[in-house]
């Protein structure tokens, strides 16, 4: 290599046919392999080409799983459907076997129905809803759930969803389709008219897969009995793929509360939030804006977050203009200012009452307790925690009062408990729910579960390892219903474990555990009492012999003297 330049085609001296040959050979030269790897090579993913490569993202990642998330997706989408259209829900999931290892999933529901402009991109689109900028109550949020089942159906089978649907003017339209992933769009193969005699509106999805049907505490039939509990105002009829039909029926025509959308809470909002929040404002000054973006915020609370803030601002401010140390002293004098709690009427609880009968509906047990929190705040979303205790002495004698007072055996076939509920040598079984859904995977990364364990159960006078569910009799169930649940995956099957949330969820299984504990120690008061009462049962005909021998009775004597010993017993009872 005497004359380096000659194999620098970059150098001044050698001519520009000689630079231009030498350039062509380079390139020809590259591996064909690595021409996509550069920056050249980039391009857009689709989100639905994204997420058809990690289905295990959004639970579809075994056969067994899938099958429960298919069916979990669609009841959800009726119900939200159903109760924004004020109608009494009535939804039924048909499980048909069509191969060793296939099944078609089929839901139907009476609501609204779906215009057949809309069809398409509800079903074959992937991130197209409109509950996500929205901040009220809603099962759906992301867009995605359904469309992923008929994404999985497809990746499995090749086959697409068949829709019917029929809204209350319209005509039944049947829609064959899928979703391309590539484009995230959806493919029509096929959209017409037909007769649907059986529904005057709503609508039928038919979803082909690849899945396992089995039975058990992540099941179907076991998301659909605690869907039946959250949902008391719900009809729900079950055929399996056997052919059996199993109908869970409504104990209450009264309809969840209508959820009005709100604006942020200022409470929990963050920084980088904030500032966004002032850069998009159409509002001209820094009173109105904290006026108009949130809620709970008067002239009078306005006035004294910016007099709080200081460092230049004033109410006729100019949002946009807003430096960023000055969002800063007011971020924080809005952290540290008292506002009031935020409107419940974007979210729609159970209710107390309601609680109860569906715990009462679908759990056998001896006590039950509901508790509620007021609404609290996290990341500036409201949310409100309720919680539901059903506990009992399954597989052993309990202890009832009868209509006369006195205390009597229970047998064993009498206090038969529920599957739900543990039994007396089992930790307890946690029923999670998220607005109204139950989540059933990933109970251990759950904030619910978290708060549970955290609880000293002992207070209440039950057994719990350190660290550890109490071991007892009974299920817990906690519901949080909130304008936008902090899910840690697209999933949807754990709650992310803020503070607040944690909080909010330990003080309101509390406020049920003291009237659980005044239930258990009042049964352990009536034991003792019952034990006591059956030793001195068991020694009066001795003491009626003793008494014959001292006093010199006869045996009518004697027998009258055990009995008005025994009645004596009976009338000392305190209980």
């Amino acid at each position: 290599m005497d004359n380096p330049s000659l194999f620098d085609p970059s150098d001044s001296e050698v001519p520009q046919t000689t630079k231009k040959k030498a350039k062509k050979a380079a390139a020809e030269a590259a591996p064909a392999a690595s021409k996509g790897k550069g920056a050249s090579g980039a391009r857009d993913i689709s989100v639905a080409e994204f997420f058809e490569k990690n289905r295990h993202m959004l639970g579809f990642d075994s056969p067994s799983k899938a099958i429960l998330m298919a069916v979990k997706e669609a009841v959800d989408n009726s119900l939200d459907a159903c109760e924004e259209a004020s109608i009494l829900p009535t939804i039924r999931v048909e499980l048909e076997q069509i191969g060793d290892s296939f099944f078609k999933v089929c839901i139907e529901d009476n609501g609204p129905g779906i215009p057949d402009t809309q069809i398409g991109k509800i079903f074959g689109k992937l991130l197209y809803g409109s509950k996500f900028h929205k901040l009220s109550q809603s099962r759906g949020q992301q867009g995605i759930g359904i469309s992923a089942a008929g994404m999985y159906g497809k990746l499995t089978t090749g086959k697409p969803v068949r829709v019917i649907s029929k809204t209350r003017r319209g005509r039944p339209v049947e829609a064959i389709l899928s979703i391309d992933s590539l484009r995230n769009k959806p493919e029509i193969h096929s959209s017409q008219e037909i007769e649907w005699p059986e529904r005057k509106h709503g609508t039928r999805v038919e979803i082909e897969m690849e899945a396992t049907y089995k039975k058990g505490v992540r099941s179907v039939d076991m998301y659909l009995k605690q869907t039946a509990i959250a949902n008391p105002h719900l009809t729900l009829i079950l055929v399996d793929p056997s052919g059996e039909e199993f109908v869970y029926d409504r104990n209450t025509k009264e309809k969840p509360a209508k959820t009005i959308d709100i604006k942020p809470h200022p409470h929990g909002v963050e920084m980088g939030r904030l500032i966004t929040m002032l850069k998009e404002t159409s509002c001209r000054s820094i009173s109105g804006f904290l006026q108009e973006e949130f809620c709970r915020v008067g002239p009078t609370l306005a006035k004294r977050i910016i007099k709080e803030a200081g460092n230049g601002l004033t109410e006729k401010s100019y949002p946009t203009r807003t430096a960023r140390e000055q969002a800063g002293h007011l971020h924080r004098a809005i952290n540290s200012t008292k506002i009031s709690s935020p409107p419940t009427d974007c979210i729609a609880p159970i209710g107390d009452d309601l609680l109860l009968k569906g715990l009462k509906k679908e759990l056998t047990a001896d006590f039950y307790v509901t508790a509620s929190r007021p609404a609290a705040v996290y990341r500036g979303n409201p949310f409100q925690i309720e919680v539901g205790i059903a506990y009992g002495k399954p597989g052993g004698v309990g202890l009832e009062l009868t209509d006369t007072g006195r205390i009597q055996k229970k047998t064993k076939a009498e206090k038969a408990v529920e599957d739900l509920v543990a039994n007396a040598d089992e930790p307890a079984r946690i029923l999670r729910f998220a607005n109204r859904v139950p989540l059933l995977y990933q109970q251990s990364g759950c904030a619910i579960t978290k708060s549970i364990t955290q609880t000293n159960w002992r207070t209440y006078g039950l057994n719990q390892p350190r660290g550890s569910l109490p071991v007892a009799p009974m299920a817990i169930m906690v519901h949080i219903a909130s304008v936008w649940v902090p899910f840690t995956s697209e999933s949807k099957e754990a709650i992310a474990s803020y503070d607040e949330i944690i909080t909010e969820v330990k003080r309101c299984l509390q406020d049920a555990g003291r009237k659980l504990g005044i239930y258990i120690r009042k049964g352990k008061r009536l034991k003792r009492e019952f034990d006591k009462r059956e030793y001195i049962e068991k020694y009066i005909p001795h003491i009626g012999i003793a008494l014959q021998e001292i006093l010199d009775l006869d045996d009518t004597e004697r027998d009258d003297t055990v009995e008005t010993l025994e009645d004596v017993l009976h009338r000392s009872r305190k209980f």
